[in-house]
């Protein structure tokens, strides 16, 4: 009978205290965009780059994100604002021409390494986003975009 009654007590605090963190949502990813800057503008990628980059990377990669439901709901919504703003600071697309030469050319390595590699996007950013699994084929497009922008800058 304790037990039971302490059992119920905990669900309760749980339903309070789940309740009580829906009124700290995180700060939502809305920074400044300027097109002049944007990689889309400065390296006018091809139709279907664009498609591929909009679909898989800009959401955590730029200012530019567009929030699924669950973003919402906490703590759903602190986890995800955690993916972005580690994202944003790794290689932040909107901002792409602010960077140097040399910046620019480590940003493009390394996401090509990581796309090679399988890492990005992040597993769990695929299994809720199926227009950001890459087949073979438009990854090695992205691929060979992204080394040929490399390349122009070497």
């Amino acid at each position: 009978m304790k037990l039971r009654r302490g059992l119920r007590g905990l669900v309760w605090i749980l339903v309070i205290g789940f309740m009580v963190i829906q009124f700290f949502p995180p700060q939502s990813n809305s920074g400044e965009s300027s097109s002049a800057v944007d990689f889309m503008e400065i390296t006018s990628p091809p139709p279907e780059i664009i498609k591929l980059i909009a679909a898989s990377c800009y959401d955590c990669h730029s200012n530019q994100t567009k929030y699924p439901w669950y973003s919402k709901v906490q703590p759903f919504g602190w986890l995800l604002q955690d993916h972005i703003d580690k994202g944003k600071a790794a290689l932040n697309f909107s901002e792409y021409g602010e960077y140097s030469g040399r910046r620019k050319r480590m940003k493009l390595k390394s996401s090509i390494s990581q796309i090679e590699n399988g890492e990005m996007p992040l597993f769990s950013y695929r299994l809720m986003h199926s227009e950001a699994r890459l087949s073979e084929q438009e990854r090695q497009e992205l691929i060979d975009f992204l080394t040929m922008l490399k390349d122009k800058l070497e």
